[in-house]
């Protein structure tokens, strides 16, 4: 680049510097491209389903009355619904969340099968506002102000 001038050699460096730019975005874009999950409500995964295999989340509520536990005793099916007409039938294997029951918040990581079934591979129970852990569930409020001042003692 000696043989051009100082004006040019600036021209040449800010026109290399914006295809680094550019190329370095577009190479993150297509790196990120699979690891995008999209989230679906019931509705909408009735409505306009991915396609198989394409993984997604989906959020609602446990229908009632719809868990049940396969015969291998690892799988359980249930159907997430938003509190409409909307349903759609789920099936996970693992280790159920401790929050995980019927009515309440659920959001499923995983993809829609060639059937229908939304197969999740990570599921996240929610829980309302009024969430209460079960090992605090039999305590009075007096006894749990009383154990909240105990912890704090010291903290001063």
């Amino acid at each position: 680049m000696s043989g051009l001038k100082a004006k040019h050699q600036r021209l040449v460096l800010i026109v290399i510097a914006l295809v680094a730019i550019l190329g370095a975005g577009l190479l993150a874009a297509w790196a990120l491209r699979n690891q995008a999950n999209y989230f679906y409500l019931p509705d909408q995964l009735v409505e306009a389903p991915p396609a198989p295999g394409q993984p997604v989340r989906l959020g609602g509520m446990v229908a009632q009355g719809s868990i049940r536990t396969l015969s291998d005793g690892v799988t359980v099916s249930f159907v997430v619904t938003d509190q409409e007409a909307a349903r759609v039938p789920v099936q996970f294997s693992g280790i159920l969340p401790d929050l995980f029951v019927e009515g309440s918040g659920v959001v499923a990581e995983g993809s829609l099968n060639r059937d229908g079934v939304f197969i999740a591979d990570n599921l996240l129970a929610k829980h309302d506002e009024n969430y209460v852990p079960r090992e605090l569930q039999e305590i009075s409020q007096h006894q749990a102000a009383r154990m909240a001042e105990e912890t704090t003692v010291g903290l001063e």
